[in-house]
């Protein structure tokens, strides 16, 4: 670590490949074999595209987009352009024509980076709608589409970088250079929220601002160079991003992740120290596990699921500061040595700590994954705060909270429960948006718009959205995502969205988990010729409805599931109902299912329509 705090991201990173000199700083798989990036091999590729955007006319303070999926050029790219004292506009590798075009548009980009032919064709259906944009530099070799006009200029990655190569500038007095481009006001990326609702907004992050939360991190976190870690949340978000700074700036060998597919394989393969990841990801693989142990019947499942709940127990009791009695210890060693540490071994054998975020974390994943050897470690924060706020450190964990407040950052509850944050992580405000960024700053305390308090130790606990919050007809609030939380604990039960806004009581939308509940209908002797006969058997239905209650006995009699509707699809990104971070997009669900929603508030509808099922209660 540098002897004073870095200021800007320039100097994090300037100080990392000074510092380290790893022969495997990156890595990534081509033909099925894992390539080594060195740091001096890194430091040439950034330095050789910083040179290339500089001839290009990328100038103090101007924007260029960048439009691709996790690879070594999105990072290398990213510093080129800070070198430059550019600012970088990152969008989402999903999103669609109209969707890029407005962001190129709202933020005044001349150049864009693109990935692939995949994602030229999308920028190229819409180039008539961006009269501002100049030039296009493509990270695969592509050739030029037919329908891309003569105004716009196609620039190939490695014609780029052949431009810097004429630099003949040395490593050292670029990275000199590197550090000098950026001051720690300077505006280092505008990145656009995925919206909930509404046009999603430019939030304007400082070079401060991100690298006050890099050098927060580094001190729980206490990653180094032994450390590796796979990589393959969306660098277009600040989540990742931040994070990718902070493994470089920590000197952590990072592994690119081949696809979101590939997550598991690429795990077992690479064997992570440290992963960060998502909610949904974990439940996956918790999911697989417990198929595999389901596998050979008999004695050996009962076993390991035995194994799983004892090592939950010792979980939840450590999560209370508790060590376990003699006869739960004598347990714990016998799962370890029969079932738990075999899991870990053939999984993720070196991992220190998992990082969640994006979402809440289940309660029972938590506890399971600790049971495995796995800490997860639960954080919170927004774009707007770049990102972090609060985390869970290896050393002061807390299932079911968020952590403590990160380093220099000052959080308060408002009188009514929503979060304030204060700290030089704060964005500068949203691009263009004085009225907006008055709305959320208010006397220098960000409102995070999310419902929380602090346990009696300061941990974090985010309750609900304040935005979510709904009233039913009889005047009663409900917070939804608490609810919803319970219910996806459920090994039958996927996804679930609360809805019952201005109704006379709340209802559920359902994903099932189709697997799950064919196993258990099977284990009944109960078959069907198809998913949708199944998903409107009222057996079925009663199943899952079961689940429901058993899994939310507390709740007050206004707060009470009466209706479930079971949904035959997931809710996905491309299908507009999650936003790149999967969180509902709750408008967006209700004029989905407008008509499924109308059902089962109505009491002469039947029960089945469409493949989805309603049941009255």
């Amino acid at each position: 670590m540098p002897q004073e705090k870095p200021r800007t991201i320039n100097e994090c990173m300037a100080h990392a490949i000074r510092s380290y000199r790893k022969d495997n700083a990156f890595s990534y798989k081509k033909d099925g074999k894992w390539i080594a990036v060195s740091h001096d091999a890194f430091a040439t590729l950034v330095r050789e595209a910083r040179a290339g955007f500089l001839k290009l006319g990328v100038n103090r303070g101007d924007r260029v987009g960048l439009l691709s999926e996790n690879r070594l050029e999105w990072t290398a790219t990213d510093l080129a352009l800070l070198s430059c004292g550019g600012v970088n506009v990152p969008i989402y590798a999903t999103s669609t024509g109209p969707q890029i075009a407005y962001i190129l548009n709202d933020a005044g980009a001349r150049i864009l980076c693109v990935s692939s032919a995949k994602q030229l064709d999308k920028v190229t259906a819409v180039i008539d709608t961006m009269p501002g944009l100049e030039k296009i530099v493509c990270f695969d070799v592509l050739n030029r589409p037919a329908g891309l006009p003569n105004r716009v200029q196609l620039v190939q990655y490695e014609e780029l970088r052949r431009m810097g190569e004429s630099s003949g500038q040395n490593l050292e007095s670029f990275l000199d250079e590197m550090v000098k481009s950026a001051t720690p006001d300077d505006l280092a990326t505008l990145i656009y929220t995925s919206g909930t609702t509404g046009e999603p907004k430019g939030v304007m992050l400082t070079h401060s601002n991100i690298a006050s939360n890099i050098i927060a991190a580094s001190l729980p976190l206490s990653c180094g160079p032994d450390d590796s870690a796979l990589s393959y949340l969306p660098l277009s978000h600040i989540f990742e991003r931040t994070v990718m700074y902070f493994f470089i700036y920590s000197g952590v060998t990072v592994y690119y992740a081949e696809s979101v597919d590939a997550v598991r394989a690429n795990l077992v393969e690479v064997k992570p120290t440290v992963m960060t990841s998502v909610p949904r990801v974990f439940e996956k693989i918790l999911d697989a596990v417990k198929t595999k142990f389901s596998e050979p019947g008999g004695f050996k499942t009962k076993l390991a699921f035995w194994a799983l709940e004892v090592g939950k127990e010792c979980a939840k009791l450590a999560n209370e500061g508790i060590k376990p009695g003699l006869g739960l210890s004598f347990k714990k060693s016998i799962a370890e040595a029969l079932v738990l540490s075999k899991v870990r071994e053939n999984l993720a054998p070196r991992i220190k700590f998992f990082a969640s975020g994006g979402a809440a974390l289940s309660f029972d994943v938590a506890l399971s994954f600790h049971a495995f050897g796995w800490p997860i470690l639960q954080g919170y924060g927004l774009t707007e705060t770049s990102p972090v706020i609060a985390m869970n450190s290896p050393s002061a964990n807390r299932y079911g909270t968020v952590g403590k407040p990160v380093q220099d950052c000052e959080v308060k509850i408002a009188s009514d429960g929503e979060i304030l944050a204060k700290g030089p992580n704060i964005m500068r405000g949203y691009y263009n948006r004085p009225e907006a960024t008055a709305e959320a700053i208010k006397d220098g305390w960000f409102h995070t718009g999310d419902i929380g308090e602090f346990d009696k130790d300061g941990f974090l606990k985010i309750t609900d959205r304040k935005k979510d919050l709904f009233k039913t007809s009889g005047g009663k609030y409900i917070a939804p995502q608490p609810i919803e939380n319970k219910l996806v604990a459920s090994p039958l039960i996927l996804q679930a969205v609360i809805i019952g806004n201005e109704r006379k009581f709340p209802a559920a939308l359902i994903v099932p988990n189709k697997d799950a509940i064919r196993a258990a209908a099977q284990a009944k002797g109960v078959t069907f010729k198809s998913d949708a006969e199944m998903l409107r058997d009222n057996r079925v239905i009663d199943m899952v409805f079961a689940e429901v209650t058993k899994l939310t006995p507390d709740l007050a009699s206004w707060e009470k599931i009466k209706r479930i509707g079971l949904l035959d699809q997931e809710l996905t990104l491309e299908g507009g109902e999650l936003t790149p971070t999967l969180k509902v997009k709750r408008r967006v669900v209700d004029q989905k299912y407008k008509n499924i929603i109308e059902r089962i508030y109505d009491d002469k509808s039947p029960v089945e329509t469409r493949g989805f099922s309603v049941l009255g209660a």
